[in-house]
C-alpha cells in the first residue's frame, strides 16, 4: 500500500493548486445552482461549470499524485504537469465567465460580442493544450514501472483510457458542424457551431449530465474514459487492502491480473458506449445490438475475473496440500 500513501505534500504543486481552485469552483457553482434562475439550454447556467469543476478537481489531483510515482522522465512529467494544470485553469475559467454572464462558452460563434471573441479562442487551444499534455504524459508512463504490477497496469490502462477520452469528443467536434442559432440566458440569439452529439447537437434531456436522450452524444464515453484511471487505481488500492486478510491476493502477479481483467471490461464499456453515440443512440434506450455487446463485455469480463480467482486459491491452497500428499505418498 505504500505507493497508495505518498504523502500529499510531495504531490506536484501546480497540479494540487488547481485540484482546490476546481473544488473551489464546484462549491461556488453549487451556490449558483440554488440562487441563480437563469437557464441554458433548460438546465442552470451553473452546471456546466460545476461538471467541469468536478471532474478537473478529480483527474487533476489524479495527475498530482501519479507524477511522484515516475522514476523516469520526471522533470519532463513534472513540466508537462505544471502546463495541464495552467491549460485547465484557463481553459474552466473561461467556461465559468461564460456562465456568469449567461451565454455559451464552447461552439459560440457570436462576433458581436467582444468578450465571447476574446474567450473562445482560449477554449479552443486550452483543449489542444491539454490533450497534447495528456498524450505525452501518458508516453511517459508507458516508458517506465511505476510500483508493483497491479498498480502499474493500473496506471497504464487508465491513462490510455483517459487519453482516448479527450480524443474522441475532439475528434467528432471538428468533423461535424452543427450551424443553429440558440437563445442564451439573457434572451439573446447567439450562432452555434458544432456540437456533442449526433441527432442531436446539443444533447439534451438528462438531468444534471444533460446526456442527449434523443440522439448519440459523445459526453457519455468522454466521462466513462476520463474517469476509468481513478476507477482502476480504487480497484488496485482495494485489492492490496485486502491482500492484508486473503493469503491467495498477496501475490502481485494475482492482483495484476485482476486489474487486467477489470481495466479489460471497463474498456470493452468505453467501447460500447462510444460505439452507441456513434450510431446516434441515447445512452438510455440502447438497442438489441448495444444490449449484446454490453452482455458480450460482462460475460468476458466475469469469465476473466473468475478464472484468475480460480487459478489463485488453488496456488496458495497448493502448499497447504503437500505435507498431507506427501505422507500419503509414504
Amino acid at each position: 500500500m505504500t505507493s497508495f500513501l505518498t504523502p500529499p505534500r510531495t504531490w506536484h504543486r501546480p497540479l494540487v493548486v488547481c485540484s482546490a481552485l476546481m473544488l473551489g469552483l464546484v462549491l461556488v457553482s453549487g451556490v449558483g445552482l440554488v440562487v441563480d434562475s437563469r437557464t441554458l439550454l433548460d438546465e442552470s447556467v451553473w452546471v456546466k461549470p460545476l461538471k467541469f469543476g468536478f471532474a478537473f478537481a478529480l483527474y487533476a489531483g489524479t495527475l498530482a499524485w501519479l507524477l511522484t510515482e515516475l522514476t523516469k522522465g520526471r522533470r519532463l512529467g513534472r513540466w508537462l504537469g505544471t502546463v495541464f494544470a495552467v491549460a485547465a485553469t484557463v481553459e474552466v475559467g473561461a467556461i465559468t465567465a461564460q456562465a456568469a454572464r449567461g451565454t455559451f462558452s464552447h461552439f459560440n460563434a457570436d462576433q458581436a460580442d467582444p468578450v465571447t471573441l476574446a474567450l473562445v479562442p482560449l477554449l479552443t487551444f486550452g483543449v489542444m493544450v491539454i490533450v497534447i499534455a495528456q498524450l505525452i504524459l501518458a508516453v511517459v508512463v508507458l516508458i517506465q514501472r511505476t510500483g508493483g504490477a497491479a498498480l502499474n497496469r493500473a496506471i497504464r490502462a487508465g491513462l490510455a483510457l483517459a487519453t482516448f477520452g479527450m480524443v474522441v469528443p475532439v475528434y467528432w467536434m471538428v468533423t461535424e458542424i452543427h450551424s443553429r442559432t440558440l437563445t442564451d440566458a439573457n434572451g439573446h440569439p447567439v450562432q452555434m457551431y458544432q456540437g456533442h452529439g449526433i441527432g442531436d447537437p446539443d444533447g439534451h434531456g438528462m438531468p444534471l449530465t444533460n446526456w442527449s436522450v434523443t440522439g448519440g452524444d459523445f459526453r457519455v464515453p468522454h466521462f466513462f474514459a476520463l474517469h476509468g484511471i481513478q476507477v482502476l487505481l480504487l480497484i488496485a488500492a482495494v485489492l492490496a487492502a485486502l491482500a492484508t486478510e486473503h493469503v491467495w491476493l498477496r501475490d502481485e502477479k494475482v492482483r495484476a491480473r485482476l486489474v487486467g481483467s477489470a481495466a479489460l471490461g471497463y474498456t470493452g464499456l468505453v467501447a460500447v458506449v462510444t460505439w452507441q453515440a456513434w450510431r446516434g443512440q441515447s445512452l438510455i434506450h440502447p438497442d438489441k445490438a448495444t444490449l449484446l455487446a454490453l452482455a458480450a463485455v460482462l460475460l468476458l469480463t466475469a469469465a476473466s475475473t473468475a478464472g484468475a480467482v480460480v487459478t489463485a486459491r488453488r496456488a496458495a491452497a497448493a502448499p497447504a496440500r503437500t505435507p498431507e500428499l506427501s505422507r500419503t505418498a509414504r
